[in-house]
C-alpha cells in the first residue's frame, strides 16, 4: 500500500475512533497500517446515513452503491481510502460476501430506526459489527482462522453494542434511532417516547442494566479467542476490549442515566487501562485471566449489578 493511502486511513480513525486508535497503536507494523485502512472505509460508509441530514434517502442508496461497487473492484476507487481497501482485500482474501454484509447493513440504516427483538438488532450486527470481526481477523491472519472467527465475531458485536448503549442520546438526537430493543424496554415499562424526550428513570435504568449484562457476555466469548490470534497481536486486541468496556464503569457511575449526559471516557483513564492492561499482561499472557483482573466486566459470580440493588464497579 502506498504511504499516502495509509495516512489518509490513519488520520480518519485518529479523528473518529479515538478508543480503537489507542489500541491500534499496538498492533504490529503488518496489522496496524491495514487497520487504519479498514477503519477508514468502515467510516466512509458509515458517515453516509450517519451524516445524512437533508439527504434523501434515494441518494444515499445510491452512494452506498457506489461505495459498494468501488469496494468490490467493479468499478475504479475514488480516493485513496478506496484504493487501498482494493489491495486489503486482493492481499488478505477478504470475501466479497463480507463486504456486501457490510454494505447491506449500512442500506439498512436508511429505512430501520428501532429494533423489535435482540435477535432482529443482532442480524443488523451481523453486518454492522460481525463483518468486521471477519474482516480484522482475515489481516491478523491468525494459524486457525476458523476457531478465531466465532470469538472475534462476538468481540465485534460486544463493541458495537458499548457504542449503541454509550451513544443513546446522540442516536435519538442526532438521528431518531434506537437500538436498544424494544422488546427490553417494554419488559422495564420504557416507551419509546420516553427515549425521545430524554427522559431517565429508575425503569429506563434496569432496562439498560439487562443490556449490560447481555453485552458483557459478549465480551466474555469474544476474550476467549484472544488467545487464537498471533501473538504479537493479542494484547492490542486486549486493550481495546478493555478500554471498550470501560465505559460501562462509566454508564455505571451515571446510574445507567445516558440520556442526561453521554459517558465518555477521560485521556487520563484511557491511559490507566492502558498501563494497568500492559502491567498485567507482562506476568500474565492469559487474555481471559487479565482480562477479568483488569476490565469493567464483572466477574460472573459477582454480575449482580441493577439500579437499587447495591450497583457497583468491581474493584480488582
Amino acid at each position: 500500500m502506498q504511504q499516502e493511502h495509509i495516512d489518509k486511513g490513519k488520520a480518519i480513525q485518529k479523528e473518529t475512533g479515538k478508543t480503537f486508535y489507542l489500541a491500534t497503536k499496538f498492533l504490529p507494523k503488518r496489522v496496524r497500517h491495514a487497520t487504519h485502512v479498514l477503519y477508514a472505509f468502515f467510516r466512509i460508509a458509515d458517515e453516509v446515513v450517519d451524516d445524512a441530514a437533508g439527504v434523501p434517502p434515494a441518494q444515499q442508496r445510491a452512494e452506498l452503491e457506489a461505495l459498494r461497487a468501488q469496494a468490490l473492484g467493479e468499478t475504479d476507487p475514488d480516493g485513496p481510502v478506496l484504493a487501498a481497501f482494493n489491495e486489503l482485500r486482493r492481499e488478505y482474501d477478504i470475501s466479497d460476501a463480507e463486504i456486501e454484509t457490510f454494505i447491506d447493513a449500512m442500506q439498512s440504516d436508511i429505512e430501520t430506526d428501532r429494533y423489535e427483538t435482540y435477535a432482529d438488532l443482532e442480524s443488523y450486527m451481523r453486518g454492522s459489527a460481525a463483518a468486521v470481526g471477519v474482516m480484522m481477523t482475515a489481516i491478523m491472519d491468525p494459524d486457525d482462522r476458523e476457531t478465531a472467527l466465532p470469538h472475534a465475531i462476538k468481540l465485534g458485536e460486544a463493541f458495537q453494542m458499548t457504542n449503541f448503549l454509550r451513544d443513546v442520546r446522540e442516536d435519538i438526537v442526532d438521528r431518531d434511532r434506537i437500538y436498544l430493543p424494544q422488546k427490553t424496554l417494554r419488559t422495564h415499562d420504557v416507551s419509546p417516547e420516553q427515549i425521545e424526550r430524554l427522559e431517565y428513570s429508575e425503569s429506563f435504568g434496569r432496562a439498560m442494566a439487562a443490556e449490560l449484562k447481555r453485552t458483557e457476555d459478549l465480551y466474555r466469548e469474544g476474550v476467549a479467542g484472544i488467545r487464537y490470534l498471533p501473538e504479537d497481536c493479542q494484547l492490542p486486541v486486549l486493550l481495546a476490549a478493555v478500554l471498550y468496556a470501560e465505559h460501562h464503569t462509566v454508564i455505571r457511575a451515571q446510574n445507567y442515566d445516558v440520556l442526561s449526559q453521554e459517558p465518555s471516557l477521560s485521556t487520563a483513564r484511557k491511559l490507566w487501562c492502558l498501563v494497568k492492561t500492559r502491567w498485567h499482561w507482562h506476568w500474565n499472557r492469559d487474555p481471559e485471566a487479565v482480562f477479568q483482573r483488569v476490565s469493567a466486566v464483572p466477574a460472573l459470580e459477582t454480575d449482580r449489578s441493577e439500579p437499587g440493588h447495591g450497583s457497583r464497579v468491581p474493584t480488582r
